[in-house]
């Protein structure tokens, strides 16, 4: 009786290993897969678990030197003799053999038992993107600069796409269309357009005159107007 319980226990073994090493082979197609979606900038390595002394068992892109059957880390190690250890380490700093800077994430690989067997991890070089983010820092950068008397220049648009933009707003938010204004409303608009500094396109006049539904002439008056009714 012994003998047959140690045989069903033997085989019970064998069939979680074997489902363990399924999983294993199943990571090294991801592996391989992501590195070479992003090649020359970041590396791929998948670590066995079960035998750290060996763990390397894929590594794609490869940036850091090491090889196929090389030991695993501190931080898979780390893994192996904490089950509580988190799944996910992402986005750390790290370092490439060389002094390169890197930034990495480990994915820890639990089993149906809950056993940590495997780790996914993924080292970009972002040495060759710092002096890019350098650039691009100093390209966007501003001063604090402010005339005590002079307007700051705007890139506001006032095309016409803005201009009409502008106008069927303002006649939205009143319930309305804008030739459906009311002739006092239409010229509260005008001036407003006048102070927000539309009128500097040339074409302003006659695109807010067919937009009201008015002649330029009207357009204008209403723009040089104070308030009249």
């Amino acid at each position: 009786m012994t003998d047959a319980v140690d045989s069903r226990a033997d085989a019970d073994a064998r069939s979680d290993s074997d489902v363990d090493e399924h999983l294993v082979t199943e990571l090294v197609k991801v592996a391989e897969a992501l590195g070479r979606m992003f090649p020359g900038m970041c590396e791929v390595v998948l670590h066995d678990l079960r035998d750290p002394d060996h763990a390397i068992r894929a590594i794609e892109n490869n940036l850091s030197g090491r090889e196929v059957g090389d030991s695993a880390t501190e931080l898979g190690l780390r893994r192996i003799q904490d089950p509580d250890y988190p799944d996910v380490v992402q986005n750390y700093a790290n370092q490439f053999p060389d002094g390169r800077a890197a930034k990495s994430t480990s994915i820890g690989i639990r089993n149906q038992e809950g056993d940590f067997i495997a780790a996914l991890c993924l080292n970009v070089d972002v040495s060759v993107l710092a002096p890019l983010s350098h650039t691009l820092s100093r390209l966007v950068a501003t001063e604090d600069f402010r005339p005590p008397t002079q307007r700051l220049e705007t890139l506001l648009d006032r095309n016409g796409i803005a201009l009409r933009a502008a106008i069927t707003e303002f006649a939205a938010e009143r319930g309305s269309t804008p030739r459906g204004l009311p002739r006092d409303v239409k010229r509260e608009l005008v001036r407003q357009l006048r102070e927000a500094e539309y009128f500097a396109s040339h074409n302003a006049g006659r695109i807010i005159a067919d937009e009201l539904g008015v002649s330029r002439a009207t357009v204008y008056n209403y723009a040089n107007s104070e308030g009249k009714s």
